[in-house]
């Protein structure tokens, strides 16, 4: 970490941009901390990262954001994500994630559209970009069938204006759910996001356990056209077990002898693992996505992050479905983060604010195979910035910057946040939806869905006015 008063970049060049400043700027890369500092955008890049005076002296005629004050970070990166519960928050807090599996998430599979998967990912995603989120990754899972659905998620994040890394989380057991229709989905998906403008495809997997042989055949094809996998792995101790017993393996073994993990791999939960799991993921440069907030909801435990730090295996952070975690709060999910390991290990010293800062950042971007985008402050790289304001009495002063924004922050503090040089949230409202336009919508087909799904039984005791 330095305070480095040094400006990176090349000299001015001319195009659209614009200077904003900060009092602290943590890059996330070097310079690490500056105070005073700046950035200047040119055309959508990071042309230049230092103090504000000599930003503000080498780009004399661009205009500038922000008052002095505050603190800049990079965008926020979440790693796992399920738009396809954009819908169903607040349901089923009882239930252990299998038990979640058969009365929530399973019963509305069949029942979802793409006008569901539309809405539901607006919603979702703007509620990511309100609390400092510019990338997310997700897996939409539903029953494929004749007509493809997953476009619609592709079609919101374009509209939101978020970047993307999206993929389809089939499962075939014990559905017996057509091949040709999963393929066909896969297929939907990558043609969408091929079509996006910050949208890209990555081949997904539900579960070891719930694919079939053909499935996770026809899923290392798909992997030798485009390398990227996300997949879940070791969540529950159940899941551990189910593989063990049909297959002889752990998921993580039985995925990295088929092949799976020798993809750019982005890892779910990662929970239970064995020294051998661990040796696996490093071997292969898998990426855990650490989900804190659903991994606590649901009962399944808590990731050993300090220890993959520390082997060596990269991680990063993810918000998780909307029914598993019902917030799709990302900063949140920092503090949580954070909270979870030193409670767990009774260490107050055990992960450190600039550590899970960090997993929420470059780690993450590092864990999605974008570093060389996003992820840092960096000259080169894609303008994702998050300026968190001092205007309220949770930030109204700032003794240690990254402290502030792991602990204190909430969404209410986002005075901006910016994808490629383009803002898309200012003082903690969307500039790129209407989203009290779409309410209506949205609440006519959340109470479908439930109905469809059938899922009263879950909904007992809630007054019917609220549902």
């Amino acid at each position: 970490m330095t305070d480095s008063a040094t400006v990176a970049g090349s000299p001015t060049t001319s195009g659209t941009g614009f200077v904003l400043r900060a009092r602290h700027v943590l890059t996330m890369g070097a310079p690490g901390h500056v105070r005073d500092g700046a950035v200047a955008v040119v055309d959508g890049r990071i042309a230049a990262v230092g103090d504000h005076d000599d930003v503000r002296a080498r780009f004399a005629d661009l205009p500038v954001l922000g008052d002095g004050g505050g603190i800049l970070i990079p965008g926020l990166v979440s790693c796992h994500g399920h738009f396809s519960e954009g819908l169903v928050t607040g349901i089923g807090e009882t239930h252990t994630l299998w038990e979640w599996f058969v009365h929530v998430v399973e019963p509305i599979e069949d029942a979802l559209t793409r006008e569901m998967a539309y809405v539901g990912t607006l919603l979702k995603a703007t509620e990511l970009a309100l609390s400092g989120v510019t990338t997310a990754a997700d897996m939409f899972c539903s029953a494929p069938g004749a007509t493809p659905i997953t476009p619609g998620v592709v079609t919101a994040l374009d509209e939101v204006g978020l970047r993307g890394d999206v993929s389809f989380g089939p499962s075939d057991l014990p559905h017996d759910r057509p091949l040709r229709h999963i393929l066909a989905e896969h297929e939907a998906l990558a043609q969408a996001a091929a079509g996006s403008r910050r949208t890209r495809f990555r081949v997904g997997l539900a579960t070891v356990p719930a694919s079939s042989d053909a499935l996770l055949d026809a899923t290392r094809s798909l992997l030798a056209e485009v390398p990227r996998l996300h997949v879940h792995l070791h969540e529950v101790r159940e899941e551990v077990t189910a593989s063990r017993t049909s297959r002889r393996a752990s998921s993580i073994e039985f995925a990295a002898d088929l092949g799976l993990l020798d993809a750019q791999t982005v890892a779910a939960h990662c929970v239970w693992l064995s020294d051998a799991d661990i040796a696996l993921l490093r071997r292969h440069d898998v990426a855990v996505a650490h989900c804190p907030v659903s991994n606590m909801i649901l009962a399944s435990g808590v990731c050993q992050v300090p220890r993959l730090l520390r082997e060596r295996v990269p991680v990063g952070l993810g918000v998780d479905g909307a029914a598993s975690n019902d917030s799709q709060n990302m900063l949140e999910t920092i503090k949580a983060a954070a909270l979870l390991q030193k409670v767990h290990h009774q260490q107050a010293d055990i992960i450190s604010a600039p550590a899970v800062l960090r997993m929420a950042t470059l780690g993450g971007a590092q864990a999605l195979g974008l570093a060389d985008t996003v992820g840092s402050l960096e000259v080169g790289k894609a303008a994702d910035l998050v300026l968190l304001a001092e205007a309220s009495p949770s930030m109204a002063f700032v003794h240690d910057p990254y402290q502030a924004v792991v602990y204190c922050a909430g969404p209410r503090d986002i005075a901006g946040v910016w994808v490629d040089g383009e803002r898309i949230v200012a003082d903690a409202r969307i500039l790129t939806t209407d989203i009290a336009a779409v309410l209506p919508r949205a609440r006519a087909l959340a109470s479908d869905l439930a109905t469809r799904a059938g899922l009263h039984s879950e909904l007992a005791g809630v007054p019917s006015s609220d549902h």
